[in-house]
This record gives structure tokens, C-alpha cells and sequence, in this order.
């Protein structure tokens, strides 16, 4: 019997790598896992690689044990991409209809978007991602799906989405040096969003949160589309440093605090004393309306951060779909009702589905939802087996994604 090809995705972390190995089902219903393994990172700082050779390693660490698990060789992988240095730009192109007969080709498609692209940008930036929004054909707007329309101007409003090009290029040399190809790599905050939003809360218009140790990233949707994303430097690892501070405890003695009290920094404090037992260290004793006030003030600012960024697109409170949290961070108790309190909208916790045995894990959603975009881009392309790196490959792959919704 011939095996399903298999489809890997590899999140990159501040604070763990998550390695996932999976292949489709025979009934085209979701994904069975063949392997998965999370290991702590070494060498990354605010979701950027800074010392590449200590990833390396650990990327090389982490395969050999998932491809042991999984029976299976891995030889390309879908790798996120993420870090403050993310931006994204709205811009818009426009092209004549090439064909006689007025009817729109993908070859106009591709000019119209390469049309749109035509900004400049400091020579250590690029493109990593283009969107499109929307299309108009001779001043009829609101247009999705062109392809075969008739019309002679052809119009593309679009959202580029770029980075800092030195630290993408080390984030895949890395990889690649650790014996795998990269096949594609994808905004973390665009992989999250697959595997927990429906079609319908895109339509509608929602903000997806991905709370991680040192960012918190933000992909905002609306009639189907991304209209804008950003990445906060500041996480989850920012709580326990404050408390840590705070309390005047070391770190290891907030993380555990963090992990044992979760309940009580944003739920109902009482003014009684509360001891932690820390390996190695004697009791750590502190007020539990103490605990509160630190963490709370680090949560706020997150989302208050969070509330400028829907400012900055005139969305803030104007989501009907709401907030979906996820990411490590919104396995924090009681943040759902602070959420909502904060932001007067509706708001829940999305993991990933779909995915067999389970993962429903919020902390899981970037490395799921790389492989549901490494899958869709397979289908489209066909070029499963097809090294895509810094050649040919490449190119064309960015080509074929501009028509995968």
C-alpha cells in the first residue's frame, strides 16, 4: 500500500521548538499525526534567531527523535516566521486585460499583483507575503475571484507583508543546516490562524491573539481576508520577569508560581499568605493580592498594546467575530473574562482541530496550522517532492501561492 505524502511544520519558538510530522487521512478528513516532539530552544531571542549554530543543533535534535517516532525519513519542512521586525503595507496595482477577448488569465493576475508590488523598501527588506484584498475591474469594486471576468483595466488592492531580510535568511540557513529543506516559510501569525478560526469568523471580521513567551502576535481578518498584522515584543516570559522582580524570587521560582497560582492572578485574590515549594530553594511566601497586581499590570499593557493596534486600523471594538486567543499564553485561567471585560468583545480560547490523535493545545496552533498551509499549497502546486530553497523553486512557489485562497 502506498504511503500518503508526509507534511511537516517546525514553530520556532523563544521559549520551545515544536516539531509536527502528519499526513492526511484517507477520507481527506483532517490530519493523523505520525510524530510530534517540543524541545526547549536554544539560540532564539523575541522570536528572531540570534545564535544560529546552538539552533542548529537543537533543530538537528529534535528531527532525528520526531523521524524516529514517525517511521518516516522528513526532507522539507514548513518553517514560521516571526519577530517585531514583521510589517505589513497596503498598496495597489493596476494592468490592462491582455487577452482579445477581454476575459481576465492568471497571467493578468500575476502582472496586476506584480503591479501592486511596486514600492520601494530599504535594501535589507523584503516581501515575504502578499495578500490580496480585493480586486476591481473598470471601477467595479469588491471583487474576490476574477479569474475568467471580463473587463479591460484590472485593479489589485493588496497587503504586502515583509520583514527584515537578514534575520529570515538566517532563520532558514539554520534550518537548512540542520539537514532539511525549507519548503516554505509562513507569518506564525497567518499559520495560527488556519487551525483556529472558521470561514465564517474571517467573513465577519475577528483579531486572532498568539500569546508566546516573548511576542504576542496579532492577525486581524475581515471579508475573508488578513487586513492586518503585527508582532508585539513582549510575552508571557514578561509576567514571570516581573514577578520574579516583584516578589524578589529567581526565575525558576516565578515560573513556578506562574504555573501554580495561574488561577488567582487574574481571578479573585484574598490578602493570605501563599507558599510555593521550588526545587532547590526553600518555600517562596508572598501575598496573593501581590501576585495579582504584578502579573495584571504586565497583561494589561499586552492588550492595551493589542487595542492600538485595532486603533491604528480603526477596528477597535468593531469585530463582530471578536477575539480568539491562542498560543501558550491563553492557557492562563480566567483571561477570557478579562479579555472580554478589557475589549468589549466577544472573546474565546482557540486550539488547534482536525488533527488525530487530538492537539487541541493552544500552544500548538502555529506548527498545526503549518501543516494545513504546507497541505493546501501542495495540492495547488503539485510539487510535493520539489526543494524549495533559494532557487527556482522559490520563485515559483511565490508565484503559484498568490492564487491559494
Amino acid at each position: 500500500m502506498t504511503k500518503n505524502p508526509i507534511i511537516a511544520g517546525l514553530d520556532i519558538g523563544t521559549y520551545a521548538i515544536k516539531f509536527l510530522v502528519a499526513e492526511e487521512r484517507p477520507d481527506g478528513r483532517g490530519f493523523e499525526v505520525l510524530g510530534r516532539r517540543i524541545t526547549l530552544t536554544e539560540g532564539v531571542r523575541k522570536g528572531v534567531v540570534n545564535d544560529s549554530k546552538k539552533l542548529t543543533d537543537k533543530i538537528s535534535e529534535t528531527l532525528e527523535q520526531v523521524e524516529r517516532e514517525a517511521g518516516r525519513q522528513v526532507g522539507g519542512v514548513y518553517v514560521n516566521i516571526n519577530g517585531s521586525h514583521l510589517f505589513c503595507i497596503s498598496s495597489e496595482g493596476l494592468v490592462s486585460v491582455s487577452r482579445a477577448d477581454q476575459k481576465i488569465s492568471e497571467q493578468d493576475l500575476e502582472r496586476v499583483i506584480e503591479a501592486a508590488k511596486t514600492f520601494s523598501l530599504p535594501s535589507n527588506k523584503e516581501i515575504i507575503e502578499v495578500i490580496p484584498q480585493e480586486y476591481v475591474i473598470d471601477d467595479q469594486d469588491g471583487i474576490k475571484e476574477p479569474l475568467g471576468l471580463e473587463g479591460i483595466r484590472l485593479e489589485a488592492k493588496i497587503l504586502a507583508v515583509g520583514g527584515f531580510s537578514p534575520y529570515i535568511d538566517r532563520a532558514s540557513e539554520t534550518v537548512i543546516r540542520a539537514g532539511l529543506d525549507v519548503r516554505d516559510m509562513f507569518l506564525g501569525s497567518a499559520a495560527a490562524s488556519e487551525t483556529v478560526l472558521d470561514s465564517q469568523e474571517k467573513e465577519l471580521g475577528v483579531a486572532v491573539v498568539d500569546l508566546g513567551a516573548a511576542t504576542t502576535s496579532i492577525a486581524v481578518y475581515e471579508e475573508g481576508e488578513m487586513i492586518h498584522t503585527a508582532v508585539l515584543p513582549i510575552g508571557m516570559q514578561n509576567v514571570r520577569n516581573d514577578i520574579a522582580i516583584g516578589l524578589r524570587v529567581s526565575i525558576d521560582a516565578a515560573e513556578k508560581i506562574l504555573e501554580e497560582m495561574g488561577t488567582h492572578i487574574l481571578g479573585e485574590a484574598t490578602a493570605k499568605r501563599k507558599a510555593v515549594d521550588v526545587s532547590g530553594e526553600k518555600d517562596v511566601s508572598f501575598k496573593e493580592k501581590d501576585l495579582k497586581e504584578i502579573a495584571r499590570a504586565r497583561i494589561e499593557e499586552i492588550f492595551e498594546l493589542v487595542e492600538k493596534e485595532l486603533e491604528k486600523i480603526e477596528r477597535a471594538g468593531l469585530l463582530p467575530a471578536g477575539i480568539v486567543l491562542t498560543g501558550g499564553g491563553a492557557k492562563l485561567d480566567n483571561l477570557v473574562g478579562f479579555v472580554k471585560k478589557k475589549t468589549q468583545l466577544p472573546v474565546r480560547t482557540g486550539a488547534p482541530k482536525d488533527f488525530y490523535p487530538s492537539q487541541e493545545d493552544p500552544s500548538l496552533s502555529t506548527v498545526c496550522g503549518l501543516i494545513k498551509l504546507g497541505s493546501r499549497v501542495e495540492k495547488k502546486s503539485g510539487l510535493i517532492d520539489f526543494r524549495f530553497d533559494k532557487g527556482l523553486g522559490k520563485k515559483i512557489k511565490k508565484i503559484l501561492r498568490i492564487f491559494i485562497p
